[in-house]
């Protein structure tokens, strides 16, 4: 079946004049990597990609160059464009030396059709792809001068998104050091007079958030933990009251936050008075905390803290799926500053945590955007002045 939509692929649709149907093979060269992990090190200078994407540190690089790369194995296969030297993994693929195209152009080519790969890859558990996979991956080809002009335009919007990326991540950087330098470094001896250890679970500062939704009317929509990365929401579904996943059963409040129970995932959001709460549902793959104005962000930026993703692992049962149930969330202690501490806290962390949600929303605007240029630019439905 692959063979012959391979094989017949030049009659995919119409495409413009002076476009064509190339395979993926014909105007680059592809390879795989061949290291392993025992040639990983920190310490190393070199990016070193592997299978599931994570970027470590090799002292050794096989290739200095613009390249696409993309995971041989795995559930989704996101390329990454890069341009440098690096080094791979086994089972990571590499695209360079490309003839008559625009390295960029392929990137995007291939993050649009990436569902084509997905189709070729075999496996039960884990899915697999070949190196003729890649080879005979089909591409559709404008002329040099357009593959250019389609990639200023994608790239923009890409640059745009990377640079609130950024901004958000110094934001969040700026917080954090406010965080230990007022509630962990004073505490290192214990606690400072006036303060006092309480349960993060069932406290005046937060309190658990039973599952439970209230009846609503027309569309919501619904978040699992898999259309959240890190602190981004990344997608979600439309749902109705009657139409809805069973776990769809966790109701965000203004003032809360929330973060996934699975051990080793960090997952995190939060909701404040300038939120849409109305918008969404969550899974009850979510913990949620309660929290009010004064204690919002001193809870929220401990969530965010690392302490929070090591203190949950250790708490978490379940031979299946470990989690952390709601018991052990109680008994998690945090430091239960004076009230003019946390005010203090709330007036120089809460603009910060506006921008970034700020930020955010431009984000969510731009993919949009991007992702509705994609297919149409690619198509050459949208065509781009040269």
């Amino acid at each position: 079946m692959e063979n012959k939509l391979l094989e017949d692929m030049e009659y995919i649709g119409d495409i413009p004049e002076g476009w064509k149907w190339v395979k993926l093979g014909e105007i680059a060269e592809i390879k795989t990597g061949k290291t392993n992990s025992q040639d990983s090190d920190e310490m190393g200078n070199y990016p070193l990609f592997d299978r599931s994407r994570v970027i470590k540190r090799s002292k050794k690089f096989l290739f200095d160059t613009e390249a696409v790369i993309i995971p041989g194995e795995g559930k989704e296969f996101i390329p990454r464009y890069y341009n440098g030297k690096f080094d791979l993994h086994q089972r990571t693929y590499a695209i360079f030396n490309f003839k008559k195209s625009i390295p960029k152009f392929i990137y995007y080519n291939i993050l649009l059709n990436k569902d084509i790969l997905k189709y070729f890859a075999t496996g039960s558990t884990v899915l697999s792809l070949r190196l003729e996979h890649f080879l005979n991956f089909p591409i559709i080809l404008p002329p040099i001068e357009e593959q250019k002009a389609i990639v200023d335009v994608l790239s923009s919007i890409d640059d745009k998104i990377e640079l609130l990326h950024r901004q958000n991540k110094t934001l969040e950087e700026m917080a954090m050091t406010l965080f230990r330098q007022w509630f962990i470094e004073p505490t290192k001896d214990g606690l400072p007079d006036g303060w006092e250890e309480v349960s993060l679970g069932d406290s005046e500062l937060s309190q658990i958030i039973p599952s439970g939704i209230k009846k609503f009317e027309g569309f919501k929509t619904y978040l699992a933990t898999g259309d959240v990365e890190g602190t981004l929401i990344k997608g979600g579904v439309e749902i109705t009251y009657n139409n809805r996943p069973l776990r769809a059963n966790m109701q965000p409040e203004k003032y809360s936050v929330w973060f996934a129970k699975k051990e080793g995932v960090r997952k995190l959001l939060m909701f404040d008075d300038y939120s849409n709460t109305d918008k969404y549902i969550l899974s009850t793959g979510f913990t949620g905390l309660k929290t009010n104005e004064l204690s919002h962000y001193y809870i929220w930026c401990f969530i965010l803290s690392e302490d929070f993703q090591d203190i949950k692992d250790s708490m978490v049962s379940g031979s299946v799926q470990p989690d952390i149930p709601n018991e052990a969330v109680s008994q998690i202690f945090i430091p239960r500053p004076p009230n003019e501490v946390l005010l203090s806290f709330n007036n120089k962390v809460k603009p910060l945590f506006t921008k970034i949600q700020f930020n955010n929303s431009q984000i969510q605007t731009l993919e949009k955007l991007r992702d509705t240029l994609l297919p149409k630019l690619m198509s050459g439905e949208i065509r781009v002045k040269i």
